[in-house]
């Protein structure tokens, strides 16, 4: 892996007059405009102002992408190439993102909001770090060879389940775009991926990387246009396979009714969250913990599924703990994206950023009281920007300790006794993640059984790393995991041959 240095605000802005990004559709290997010949604009959330336009999607070009994926998959120009050749197209993808990481995290800071150190200096490296991750694996997954009785060979082997279709979301578009095409082509499917309409840009041109890498034609396919037209269309397409996504609930619920009404295609989920953060009284480095606490809920404006959104403290800590998350803040200035010295760019667009401030106004009406923030600043940028907001006096069963805010908003909620915290933490429909702070191995071990949550962090706030599995429980997932080998079985169909050997003679 190459070293990765962030520019400065000059050298962004030199490369941004030299940036030509692409806004075709990439299908069977080129760019295309849409079938109807419409457009939509993408938005600056650092500054209101228009990027670019981009081409809206519709059924008519999810069904040219799905024909195109479905030759692929047919003749087997991917899925019946060795797999050792596999993996070196895509090693060579991830070579190609990695030397191109610097225009990949600008365009997604333009796109996105997201600071130029978090897109340049961690989500493109990622991304590039997880093609890599699943390429290398394409070729050491084993088949098995059963028990059979005396005269059979029977083999159990896994088969590409043929054309994916994929639906992703604007908080980390590459990343969550390579989530679900490390997998789903190193086993050797063809894919039909949906970027979110507001963050279409980068994942243009990671695709148009991997033609250059050797993809075959047909193999990747992206078309972009409105979630309520082009992901439906994915959703009901005969065509398509399997279904992955990650987003909303309530999204999430119309790709199983989708899949009823139609093929009954496997539906893959990774949805909301609701994450706890729970400190016991015996913890002694609270400045360690505020930090954790604050990496957890301000990284990335809060726009995180496993963002950890409730504070469950102890009362006997509450206070100390929450003077050391306000002094923290000092460590997240908000500011322009592009400046390497900012922590917390721009809500993704104008609408989050009125729901993240109508829930910040649920809440005081609900009787908490903020603690910092709750408002929007800079507003003489044009830009959409909230900074940390906490909450003190929070009950568990107000609406924001509760629903999904997807912004920087702290809920603190104080517990007595461990069966308590334990309980707070589990209230709550979702299961995606936590975090438990203790200084005693008997409870890290106790808690961690016992929280209701896919990924459970010890004295930090973590979503493991790629040799892990990562997805929830409850309303937070559905149907399988994303990273890990675990993520090959649910791109793969699982195939018995039974083999009858003739006798000797």
């Amino acid at each position: 892996m190459t070293e990765t240095t962030i520019p400065d605000i000059a050298e962004s802005k030199a490369a941004i007059a030299g940036l030509r990004p692409r806004t075709q559709m990439f299908i069977d290997g080129s760019f295309r405009d849409a079938v109807g010949g419409g457009r939509f604009a993408t938005v600056n959330p650092a500054t209101g102002q228009r990027l670019a336009e981009v081409a809206k999607g519709g059924a008519a070009d999810v069904d040219i992408a799905v024909a195109a994926a479905r030759r692929a998959a047919d003749d087997g120009r991917w899925s019946r190439l060795d797999p050792g050749d596999r993996k070196r197209i895509l090693v060579r993808w991830a070579d190609l993102i990695e030397g191109d990481g610097r225009a990949i995290g600008l365009i997604e800071t333009l796109d996105a909001g997201k600071p130029i150190t978090d897109t340049v200096g961690l989500d493109v490296p990622e991304t590039a770090a997880c093609i890599r991750w699943h390429a290398e694996a394409a070729d050491k997954l084993y088949g098995q060879v059963a028990p059979s009785p005396e005269g059979t060979v029977a083999t159990i082997t896994r088969e590409p389940v043929g054309v994916v279709g994929a639906v992703i979301p604007w908080n980390y578009p590459a990343q969550m775009a390579a989530w679900k095409l490390g997998p789903a082509l190193a086993t050797g499917n063809t894919v039909v991926i949906k970027p979110a309409s507001t963050t279409s840009l980068s994942l243009l041109r990671i695709a148009e990387l991997g033609g250059e890498a050797g993809i075959p034609d047909g193999v990747l396919n992206v078309v972009t246009g409105p979630g309520d037209v082009v992901g439906e269309a994915l959703g009901r397409h005969q065509g398509v396979d399997c279904l992955t996504f990650t987003g909303s609930t309530e999204v999430g619920r119309r790709f199983l009714h989708y899949s009823a009404d139609t093929n009954l295609k496997r539906v893959l989920l990774e949805l909301g969250g609701k994450s706890p953060q729970l400190v016991f009284p015996d913890v002694t480095d609270l400045g360690a913990v505020a930090a954790n606490v604050a990496i957890a809920i301000f990284w990335n404006m809060g726009e995180n599924c496993s963002a950890g959104s409730r504070l469950v403290v102890h009362r006997s800590l509450k206070d100390r703990l929450l003077e050391a998350v306000i002094a923290e803040l000092a460590n997240w200035p908000v500011g322009d994206p592009l400046d390497p010295a900012t922590r917390i760019g721009a809500l993704v667009n104008r609408g989050h950023m009125e729901t993240v401030l109508r829930y910040v106004e649920i809440g005081k009406s609900e009787g908490a009281r903020v603690v910092v923030g709750g408002e929007r600043i800079l507003e003489e940028t044009g830009g959409f920007f909230v900074p940390p907001t906490i909450f003190d006096n929070v009950r568990n069963g107000m609406r924001i300790a509760q629903e999904e805010i997807f912004g920087p908003v702290l809920s603190v909620i104080e517990f007595d006794t461990e069966e308590e915290g334990v309980a707070i933490a589990n209230d709550t429909p979702y299961g995606l993640a936590a975090s438990l702070y203790t200084d005693d191995l008997n409870v890290a071990h106790r808690v961690a059984r016992d929280l209701r949550a896919g990924v459970v962090g010890v004295n930090a706030y973590a979503e493991g790393d790629m040799t892990t599995p990562f997805g929830g429980y409850k309303l937070s997932g559905f149907g399988g995991h994303d990273k890990s080998v675990h993520a090959h079985e649910q791109y793969t169909e699982t195939k018995t041959t039974w083999i009858t050997l003739k006798p000797r003679g």
